[in-house]
């Protein structure tokens, strides 16, 4: 479905970004991925995927990094030949506080990440991407459901949501479309980091599906707006929350 396709996700060591790596690589696609610090997740990916003959590469970088984005975009292009598929997936954690509570310098890390970085790869792609790319942003069940001490991290998947539509309206006239992916309560690291147990159980029984998301659960909606299938649709965002919202 994806063969020939050379494909970036960012943050692909862990979680829903290795879900991702993983099934675009299964679809055929070369992928480059980043990671920052987990050295170990990132080769157990590596290793994965080259098991079952597929092709990928991990670069370690910080996407926090002022140069960091661009570094991976020419990177990445280097050793794919160029770029049909961009997934901006990485997100860092952030601590829990109200509004009040949370000190400047603790919304621009967040930021920086969250958003900034994906303004900057958005940016490169739409300047190096291939006519009839994809471009997918993953956002968060959040900008629709807030929840009390989440503030710098659903102002960054807010601004990540808006910047999907105005590029989805900028790039669309080379055929690339440009969507939003938003989870739902997802089972992985950053989730069980930032919320208690007893809070996961919860959202679970809220859930119409009465669970909480798999990581492949949202890869593959990725897999369907990056592949052929996804031609027609641009400038959305799919809520992958099992009906949570």
């Amino acid at each position: 479905m994806l063969k020939g396709k050379a494909a970036v996700v960012t943050g692909g060591s862990r979680g829903i970004g290795r879900a991702i790596v993983e099934r675009l690589c299964r679809d055929g696609a070369d992928v480059v991925f980043n990671f920052a610090t987990a050295v170990d997740a990132a080769a157990d990916v590596v290793r994965a995927v080259r098991a079952e003959g597929g092709t990928v590469h991990a670069l370690r970088l910080d996407l926090a990094d002022p140069d960091g984005p661009e570094r991976l975009m020419r990177e990445a292009g280097e050793l794919l030949g160029g770029l049909d598929i961009l997934v901006n997936n990485a997100a860092t954690s952030f601590a829990r506080a109200t509004i009040a509570e949370t000190e400047p310098a603790e919304f621009d890390r967040v930021l920086a990440v969250n958003a900034r970085a994906v303004f900057l790869t958005v940016r490169h792609a739409a300047r190096s991407m291939r006519d009839g790319g994809r471009i997918v942003n993953i956002s968060t069940v959040n900008t629709v459901r807030p929840v009390p001490g989440s503030a710098p991290y659903v102002a960054s998947k807010g601004a990540v949501e808006q910047l999907a539509a105005v590029a989805a309206q900028e790039l669309g006239p080379r055929g690339i479309t440009v969507n939003t992916v938003s989870p739902g309560a997802t089972d992985t690291e950053l989730l069980r980091g930032t919320n208690p147990a007893e809070a996961l159980d919860a959202v679970a029984g809220m859930t119409p599906l009465r669970r909480l998301g798999q990581p492949a659960d949202i890869a593959d909606v990725v897999a369907f707006l990056a592949g052929p299938d996804g031609r027609w649709v641009t400038g959305q965002n799919l809520r992958a929350t099992g009906g949570l919202a």
